[in-house]
């Protein structure tokens, strides 16, 4: 009888990749970090010998959430400043505090904040853009977490760089000093057309073709951004012109788009990361995304920064992501459960690159997975539990999370990460930033 870490024993199983949409008394056999098979309870237990086994007898179990647009340091900016346009929130709240406060140690105590928040609601992988991507880089290593670590490019200075050789010097460096860890990638982040020019982007575009790494860039999030855009060229527009739509663009928001632009990205392969919370909360716009989906576009969700937010609740973006769906739609069968979470799981690993390692559960994919359980009153009774999850359950019920086999929420709690540090810290900022008020 072959030995193995862990039996995992939940009642459901959403595998999101592969023919079945739901697996009910089947259990998750995981061995050296990655996923040895799926089977049925009564087979697992004659075929395998466990080092441990999980009975979770009221759980479904997912493939871990991706939250695939974040900055995740900003988590000690929540709450600053809300009821404010993006540009004004930006302009005269969020780019002075940061000019004023962020340093290696603002952005490791805000990551840690961010990674507790997250493994506690069940995401896996985060996708972050900010400043000093190195210490991030860190702060994921130490948590366990997987990430997708932006090497951020704008044609400003800033703690992290004071020009634009500055920010692809750091950035080759970064992305040379974590190239070997299994849990850890990078993709440029040009932060948005309005902050970064023609030149800029054409290095971008030569560095990542070489160095075969993904762009990850805020684009068409807001009217605004459209309306002052220089000689009237829509971002999309230049963006194309300067060689950079294809299947390694990672375009977040897209809540601006014409029906040429949409089949412009479906042409090229470009993968759009919704963010609908943040959208709704600043006010940015409507994100089509039945009509991306129509068009064969891959379509992944994510939280922003909780400064936007104001939370990084995966389970929450879902929810919202399907109810405003249906709105943009005018559809009550648009954008429905399945889609919402194939979105937050293996649309987000499509779009870093990830797919044939997590996002979904299957045989030699990595143990990224987190447990929900619908045993609460919130979610009885129970007809689908997909559809439950989606509209009716809580990040409250996560229970336990996993990546690359590792558990780092175990019934609630955090196993690689210190509650109290963590909220100390975030204390010790709300005091320094609140002097500035």
């Amino acid at each position: 009888m072959p030995a193995i870490d862990t039996l995992i024993r939940p009642r459901w199983i959403a595998p999101v990749g592969g023919k079945q949409r739901l697996l009910t008394e089947h259990a998750i056999a995981v061995h050296d970090g990655r996923i040895t098979t799926v089977l049925p309870h009564a087979a697992a237990d004659e075929q395998f010998s466990a080092a441990e086994t999980i009975e979770l007898t009221d759980h479904i179990v997912l493939p871990g959430l991706v939250n695939c647009h974040t900055h995740a340091a900003k988590s000690l900016l929540r709450g600053i400043v809300n009821d404010q346009p993006l540009m004004p929130w930006l302009q005269q709240h969020i780019w002075p505090a940061e000019e004023a406060h962020v340093s290696p140690a603002f952005v490791a105590d805000g990551t840690a904040l961010a990674m507790a928040e997250m493994i506690r609601g069940g995401t896996t992988c985060f996708n972050d853009m900010y400043h000093f991507p190195d210490t991030t880089a860190r702060s994921a290593m130490h948590a366990g977490l997987r990430a997708a670590i932006g090497l951020l490019v704008i044609d400003q200075p800033t703690a992290w760089a004071a020009n634009a050789d500055q920010y692809i010097d750091k950035a080759i460096a970064v992305h040379d000093g974590f190239a070997r860890h299994p849990l850890l990638t990078t993709l440029f982040a040009p932060h948005a057309p309005y902050t970064v020019s023609d030149r800029l982007l054409s290095r971008v575009r030569v560095l990542a073709d070489e160095l075969d790494l993904r762009v990850h860039m805020h684009i068409h999030e807001t009217a605004t951004e459209l309306q002052q855009a220089e000689d009237g060229v829509r971002p999309l527009t230049r963006l194309h012109r300067l060689g950079l739509l294809g299947p390694g663009l990672l375009a977040a928001h897209m809540t601006q788009l014409t029906r040429d632009e949409i089949d412009l990205c479906a042409e090229h392969g470009v993968h759009v990361l919704h963010c609908p919370e943040s959208n709704l909360k600043l006010a940015s716009g409507l994100c089509p995304v039945q009509q991306l989906l129509d068009s064969d576009i891959n379509v992944a969700l994510g939280t922003d920064g909780a400064a936007a937010n104001n939370d990084l609740d995966m389970l929450g973006e879902m929810r919202t992501a399907a109810l405003l769906g249906k709105l943009a739609a005018d559809d009550a069968a648009a954008l429905c459960a399945d889609d919402a979470l194939h979105m937050a799981t293996l649309g987000g690993a499509r779009a870093l690159g990830l797919a044939d390692d997590i996002g979904s559960i299957e045989n030699g994919k990595a143990a990224d997975l987190c447990a929900i359980d619908l045993s609460a009153l919130e979610t009885q009774p129970l007809f689908d539990p997909i559809e439950t999850l989606v509209y009716s359950a809580d990040r409250q019920q996560v229970t336990d999370t996993w990546v690359a086999g590792r558990r780092l929420l175990h019934d609630r709690r955090l196993t690689t990460l210190d509650e109290t540090a963590i909220r100390d810290r975030a204390r010790h900022w709300q005091q320094v930033l609140a002097t500035d008020a």
